[in-house]
């Protein structure tokens, strides 16, 4: 099964690169601002429960398609970059094993226990 889900979480990132390609920009574009949603993390320097929170909304995949669309339906380039940047983000983390935050731990995820 966790092959499958990483299978899965393979085929999107792919897929984030495709809508990507049809976007204007320079192709470094995506790879420089993939990590960008880590920031993210900064809401844990406010404790485990507020940094999940933060963290859990930015890597919510359901943010990444709605900025996204919302991007389509404006006619704005920018905003749908942001959200395939956001989704291909949580496709790559789901991918390597870093799931949503429980607010007990940074690495107690939905997917297991980061490390072990």
């Amino acid at each position: 099964m966790k092959n499958l889900i990483k299978l899965e979480e393979a085929a999107e990132f792919v897929f984030a690169i495709f809508l990507f390609s049809k976007l204007n920009f320079a192709w470094w574009v995506f790879p420089a601002l993939l990590l960008l949603p880590d920031l993210s993390m900064i809401g844990y320097t406010l404790g485990t429960k507020t940094g999940a929170v933060f963290y859990n909304i930015v890597h919510h995949k359901a943010l990444g398609i709605a900025v996204g669309v919302l991007g389509f339906v404006m006619g704005h380039q920018m905003v749908m970059l942001a959200g395939i940047i956001l989704f291909a983000h949580s496709a790559m983390d789901r991918f390597f094993g870093y799931g949503l935050k429980y607010s007990d731990d940074f690495k107690h995820t939905h997917l297991g226990k980061i490390g072990k």
